[in-house]
């Protein structure tokens, strides 16, 4: 038998023992190295496993700062891919669709491709021995082996979206195969949501335990992340699945059933849209009597009754390997400034297109609540900020706050006080790398907008619960208002899709739900010449509509991965 070890440490269970760490189900209570002889036998070993493959999934975006969230959100026409004047332009490659911005950097997206195809692995070596594990019920086997097919199929389905054309694996192999047909790769996804929805309980993690099973995928994430494969699906490709048990009204009935029991298992809107968001929902003020910094924070919290899924960070993180952090989020910070909180430093990275701090309404608080604007708030009358701002490449005066780094105020022994990074204290202290903002995979909004979409009976009353929070806000005494500028619109296709817009900003939707209304349509709208500014002097970001089309909305296989197959692997179009 061919033997091999098998980790199941790593990122999340490096953390053993810290009872505050945002992802407390990856915590195990020792580390063991195992094989497979004496491995996958009991339903403990299939939990430890299990972790293993949440842990894989984390990876994706802990071991690497231009993961799938920030390619999603450059290549939308939500952001630009901004960064320090000095830097590369790997990113702008990204942003443009355009190679020529920097034709050396021909691997930007190697390591998220590796790390996918690591969670894939473990996924793979789980279900492969499901067999000779001793199952004490039927139950935990349908929860754990849907868990598993699920992030198989979350993983997967980044990949297919991002490159198109993948290889597909299914066993724990190790060998050089071509890229397999979208179709094959859609068919996988599909059967391994539907498993989840069919054999994970509903009440495997009811919400009311949230505080230890939050990042646990549920039957209600996978019937969620159903819908939205099936949407994806049909509209970039144009044609219905042929996969049994996945039509349009199968999907639609999957998001009702959720919807029917939403409020008894714990699920809704948060009332506020602010209150989703750290940064958004969170103030300082200094006390004029005291001289000390008080902090006012409205968020709800992880695991709130609107997440139905997210994938879990912590801030234990280090530079000897353990990988636990969300890695991609100092992308987002203001570019190495750190003097207005609650925002932290970084790198600069998503400047916010002005065009869509203009899309909201008057009222509509997710603008404020999703885009930091640097003017109005006051962070650009600072002196301290020049630096920041002649070092900023692509500059709008706007970058995103959903999403953000964040920092405090600290009072040392002596008593003075001083503005730190947010994780000063947390782990390493470090802004790089201790970062653990979660990314919220699904909300129940989305639940609601994707059955209006897809032809509910209920789509108005859907719509309108969506838009009606978005114009809520507490007033002086504290009661939630409806603002007097909102106004019912009808629930046309057109107005549910500028609602996703509005409502999914920066949290890396929008260009997915771009391309799948077509990509000549997702190209006219990216598409742009905008004024700027880099490095204090004016600049434009110019996108081509004719770059997107070309590529059919595709990213580039990294050179690497096909040097190494030895050419099994064929660049897509336009690359």
């Amino acid at each position: 038998m061919n033997k091999f070890k098998i980790y199941i440490l790593g990122i999340g269970l490096a953390s053993m023992g810290l009872t505050s760490c945002t992802a407390a189900f990856l915590d195990v209570t020792s580390k063991t190295e195992s094989t497979t002889d004496n491995f996958y036998r009991t339903e403990n070993d299939a939990y430890r496993a299990l972790i293993g493959c949440y842990d894989g999934w984390q990876c994706t975006s802990s071991n690497v700062g231009c993961g799938f969230y920030y390619a999603s959100e450059i290549m939308a026409d939500e952001c630009f891919a901004g960064v320090g004047i000095t830097d590369a332009r790997n990113y702008q490659v990204l942003d443009r669709f355009d190679v020529n911005q920097s034709p050396s950097d021909m691997n930007i997206l190697e390591d998220a491709w590796k790390n996918y195809y690591v969670a894939i692995y473990r996924c793979n070596e789980l279900l492969t021995h499901e067999e000779q594990i001793k199952w004490n019920s039927e139950e935990t086997k349908g929860t754990y082996l849907g868990e598993c097919r699920a992030i198989r199929a979350i993983c997967y389905f980044d990949m297919v979206r991002l490159w198109g054309n993948i290889p597909l694996f299914t066993e724990p192999v190790n060998e050089n195969r071509p890229q397999a047909d979208p179709d094959e790769i859609y068919n996988v996804i599909f059967n391994d949501l539907l498993y989840a929805v069919n054999n994970i309980p509903a009440s495997a993690y009811p919400k009311s335990a949230a505080a230890t099973n939050d990042g646990h995928i549920t039957k209600y994430a996978a019937a969620s992340l159903l819908a939205r494969v099936y949407l994806y699906y049909t509209g970039y490709y144009g044609k219905e699945p042929q996969v049994e048990g996945v039509t349009k009204a199968s999907v639609l009935q999957g998001l009702e059933d959720f919807i029917a029991v939403a409020e008894t298992e714990g699920y809704g809107l948060v009332e506020e849209f602010k209150n989703l968001w750290p940064a958004a929902s969170t103030s300082w003020e200094q006390n004029k009597t005291t001289g000390d910094y008080e902090q006012t924070t409205t968020f709800v919290g992880d695991g709130n009754k609107e997440i139905v899924l997210a994938q879990k960070f912590n801030y234990t993180q280090d530079y000897n390997g353990n990988n636990d952090g969300n890695r991609w989020l100092v992308m987002m910070g203001l570019r190495s400034y750190l003097g207005h909180a609650p925002y932290g430093r970084g790198w600069g990275g998503c400047t916010v297109n002005p065009a869509m701090w203009t899309a909201y309404g008057t009222g509509d608080a997710r603008r404020e609540a999703s885009i930091i604007n640097i003017v109005g708030e006051g962070i650009f009358d600072d002196p301290n900020y020049e630096t920041s701002y002649k070092d900023q490449r692509e500059y709008t005066g706007y970058t995103v706050k959903k999403y953000t780094t964040m920092s405090k105020w600290d009072k040392a022994e002596n008593g003075t006080w001083s503005l730190v990074d947010e994780v000063f204290g947390l782990g390493e202290g470090d802004f790089q790398i201790s970062q653990y903002q979660n990314f919220i995979v699904m909300r129940y909004s989305d639940v609601l907008l994707m059955a209006a979409e897809l032809g509910s009976p209920n789509a108005q009353a859907y719509l309108n619960a969506v838009r009606e929070r978005a114009y809520t806000s507490k007033d002086k005494d504290g009661n939630l208002t409806l603002s007097s500028n909102y106004r019912e619109v009808s629930a046309t296709k057109e107005n549910i899709m500028k609602e996703r817009m509005l409502e999914f900003a920066f949290e890396g939707q929008r260009y997915w739900d771009l391309l799948r209304q077509g990509v000549d349509y997702a190209a006219s709208q990216i598409a742009t010449n905008t004024s700027v500014e880099s490095g204090g002097n004016p600049d434009n970001v110019v996108i081509n509509a004719n770059n997107i089309v070309e590529k059919k909305g595709l990213s580039q296989i990294p050179y690497n991965q096909i040097t190494l197959s030895n050419g099994v692997l064929k660049q897509n179009a336009g690359w």
